[in-house]
């Protein structure tokens, strides 16, 4: 991932030193190209001036594959601590809800 990162930066510094390249089945995603609504909220609250961006970086298939062109999504951040947050929100796996049907502890 470290060099997916530095591939960005190089290709395109305007998007700074704290970007977080976006997985195609991220929770965040509406699409490749577009945060899905919840996300964009989140954004707009908690780290106002991020942006999405499309970026085309040379990726291994495996250690010591031929690399290939792959574009990849990126999201870039005005500072480390909003990347921070919205990993924390965004790229763990969602909690599970709690089923209100399930039967509680034990008395006891």
């Amino acid at each position: 991932m470290i060099d997916i990162i530095k591939q960005i930066q190089e290709r395109n510094p305007a998007l700074g030193s704290t970007i977080i390249v976006l997985r195609p089945d991220s929770r965040a995603l509406a699409d490749a190209e577009h945060l899905n609504p919840e996300a964009e909220a989140w954004i707009a609250e908690r780290a106002p001036g991020a942006r999405l961006s499309r970026e085309t970086v040379l990726l291994a298939p495996y250690p010591g594959g031929v690399p290939a062109e792959r574009t990849v999504t990126v999201l870039a951040f005005a500072n480390a601590q909003h990347l921070a947050a919205f990993a924390t929100a965004w790229t763990a796996d969602p909690e599970p809800e709690e089923d209100e049907t399930a039967p509680g502890p034990a008395a006891g």
